[in-house]
């Protein structure tokens, strides 16, 4: 892929023309740094209106975010010339993301009311006998399981229309109402999502929720990167760390087992930096059954969201990234199923289809399977449990720089 400036100018030219040859106009849609244009996520959906809302600082990052699903649509930073780059997957209009059918995808978004899996979606908020089981929506449905994963994918709050506020360049607040009953889930849930770029390249977010009844949450964000901004080529030579002595391994339906397993002597061990190509075509049984990572590290930060949990680095761009937050764990997702199956054919930004494993997830979060998991190990998986009186508060950086 060219540098974005190069692409800015292509598309700013083929906008001209567009506008040209439909209406004789000279004046060109106004993109953002990234190349959107804005008027392409202008719509209506469920009766509520979407927008691309744009936030940015003086120091050349800027980050568009649509409020259909709360996701993160581009993520712009520049790299070690001063250049520009786009380092987040995604689509270049509301249409792709709203279809849920035909291109049903999680790019960058605000994932509810519970990230990540919950074993045949079923679980129980006590642990006496005859206590209530809750049956949520199995949408993961892979290799004979039926668990429900992100909320319950394409009826989730992934694609929910979020109310939204701006309050100034930095800032955007979603908010969600999500009923009793959602999906399975018990209890009126009020969740805020909170956007903000700050002066020194971080994109800051923090998830706060109330409840009426007990139940359950687990929020995070599921920005896929390539911080090269060549979405053309697999991620290979992007440099992982985790800061992790330990990991959750998990079944052929990727349900973690509940064994928490040393990364020591693996594949998984990521304590020091290495090439995400050294390892993930490993014969290693975890990660050959995932067809590269698709796993929770258990972090050694113990919940100090001042100590960085795990950093990208692109040799490409020079392009860093430094991740911190105050959840027990993280998931890395290596894109294993990008450019296979159902999304052989897609079209992303720019026209792109997607290579497998172009990109990489880094999602903060409660263990998967945690509502299961806790009651039965509660020592070292945290209770994803809500009680009406209670806030929910979970919260993730992501710091950008270059080397």
């Amino acid at each position: 892929m060219k540098k974005l400036k190069g692409t800015l100018l292509c598309m700013g030219a083929t906008a001209a023309l567009m506008l040209t040859a439909c209406g004789g106009s000279q004046t060109e849609a106004q993109l953002t740094l990234s190349g959107l244009n804005p008027a392409q996520f202008d719509t209506i959906i469920k009766g509520e209106e979407v927008k691309l809302y744009t936030l940015k600082n003086q120091s050349g990052m800027e980050v568009c975010i649509t409020n259909y699903g709360g996701r993160v649509v581009s993520l712009v930073v520049p790299d070690r010339d001063g250049t520009p780059t786009d380092v987040v997957l995604g689509f270049d209009n509301i249409h792709q993301y709203a279809d849920t059918l035909n291109s049903p995808t999680d790019y960058g978004s605000s994932v509810g009311r519970y990230a990540n899996r919950i074993n045949d979606g079923k679980f129980s908020l006590d642990s006496v006998y005859d206590a209530p089981v809750y049956q949520l929506r199995q949408n993961d449905t892979g290799n004979g399981a039926r668990h429900c994963l992100h909320g319950g994918g394409n009826t989730g709050w992934m694609n929910q229309v979020y109310k939204a506020e701006q309050p100034d360049e930095q800032t955007l607040k979603l908010t969600i109402v999500a009923p009793d009953g959602e999906n399975g889930f018990p209890g009126t849930v009020t969740a805020v999502t909170t956007y903000k770029v700050t002066a020194d390249n971080i994109l800051d977010i923090t998830w706060e929720a109330t409840t009426d009844k007990e139940t359950i949450i687990n929020q995070t964000n599921h920005n896929y990167y390539n911080l090269s901004g060549d979405f053309t080529q697999p991620g290979y030579d992007m440099v992982l760390f985790v800061n992790a002595d330990n990991f959750t391994p998990s079944d052929a339906s990727y349900m973690t087992t509940g064994e928490i397993r040393p990364v020591d002597g693996t594949p998984m061990d990521f304590r020091t930096p290495h090439a995400l190509g050294d390892s993930i075509k490993s014969d290693y049984d975890q990660i050959k059954n995932a067809h590269g990572y698709d796993h929770n590290f258990c972090l050694n930060t113990a919940g100090n969201d001042k100590e960085v949990c795990a950093t990208l680095y692109s040799p490409k761009t020079g392009i860093f990234m430094e991740m911190f937050t105050n959840e027990p764990g993280v998931q890395v997702y290596s894109g294993n199923f990008q450019g296979v199956g159902n999304e052989v054919n897609i079209h992303h930004k720019n026209g792109l289809v997607y290579p497998q494993h172009v990109s990489v997830c880094l999602e903060s979060q409660k263990y998967p399977d945690s509502p299961n998991k806790w009651m039965m190990n509660p020592m070292e998986w945290a209770s994803p449990v809500l009680k009406p009186g209670e806030t929910y508060f979970s919260h993730a950086a992501y710091k950008f720089s270059t080397l």
